[in-house]
């Protein structure tokens, strides 16, 4: 895996756990009571199925005998387990948060994701000088020069998903992330970069309009990531939503709460301009900016 697509250590902890947790379940087992017949802190234990922690191989394997997992699956899930101690690229930025780095590892692990933004143009979107004055205007005020340029780093660095190829990106966008008060010369530029990035295989971005009717979407921006490699028919990564918070984010991955932002997904759809709609309505803000 190259370092464009590299996934790094939190994708394999993220799937390993999520793995080993269904295994318990499926044994009919709680945290505590897989906790105390493994001789383990609860603690423990709910770190591995979370994937705050590597787990060692040889833990892995405690937990397969215990959920009688099989020797197959058994080894499989120990070879993941290796796979932990790998560091993906945003390793080397260090005002990245924790809970962020799993995030980047999903992303780029994903098969498709859909992202919807109603205030802001998505991160993986942004051009540089865009994505400098968002973030400072976030920022307190005396955060230094470094830290932003290393973040403004890890938002570009993301792009390369786009052109990669391998993950289908689907964007819907409000027409008010377009309407940011920064300077005109900021704001050309990311119209720009949209009508750019909106040409490349396998990226789809559409746009609300402002005359559009009202969406299911109440509860503000969230990624949809669909998943379907598998590490065996019993390990399959479900669809999982990402919902950033002020001080953390939120995963969501039970099949109801799925169903909930499919449902939410198709009203944005409803709604959107078509790709070429999209596109004719970004040029169009450009020309008024640009000849303003």
């Amino acid at each position: 895996m190259t370092a464009e697509t590299d996934s790094g250590s939190t994708v394999p902890r993220w799937q390993l756990g999520g793995a080993l947790k269904r295994l318990r379940e499926d044994a009919k087992l709680s945290l505590q009571g897989a906790a105390d017949a493994l001789e383990w802190s609860k603690q423990r234990l709910w770190r591995c199925e979370t994937g705050q922690v590597s787990t060692h191989p040889n833990d892995v394997k405690a937990m397969c005998d215990l959920y009688e997992a099989g020797p197959e699956l058994t080894e499989t899930l120990k070879a993941v387990a290796r796979q932990t101690k790998s560091k993906g690229w945003w390793h080397s930025y260090s005002d990245i948060p924790g809970w962020f780095e799993l995030y980047l590892g999903m992303e780029g692990s994903a098969d498709r994701l859909r992202m919807y933004e109603a205030e802001v143009v998505p991160g993986p979107l942004q051009s540089r000088h865009y994505a400098e004055a968002i973030l400072r205007s976030g920022l307190p005020a005396n955060t230094s020069d470094e830290a932003v340029r290393s973040l403004v780093g890890v938002r570009l660095r993301r792009q390369s998903i786009l052109s990669a190829g391998s993950t289908e990106v689907c964007v819907i966008m409000s027409e008010a992330a377009l309407d940011r008060s920064f300077t005109p010369d900021i704001m050309a530029d990311q119209m720009r970069t949209l009508l750019t990035l909106a040409e490349l295989p396998g990226v789809s971005l559409r746009v609300i309009p402002r005359n559009a009717p009202p969406t299911l979407a109440h509860g503000g921006p969230f990624v949809i990531l669909d998943f379907q490699r598998a590490l065996t028919a019993r390990t399959t990564q479900p669809t999982t939503i990402y919902k950033e918070q002020p001080t953390g984010a939120l995963y969501l991955d039970k099949p109801h709460e799925a169903e909930t932002y499919e449902k939410i997904w198709a009203d944005l759809d409803r709604v959107s301009l078509d790709q070429t709609g999209s596109s004719r309505l970004i040029a169009q803000r450009l020309g008024e900016m640009t000849n303003a």
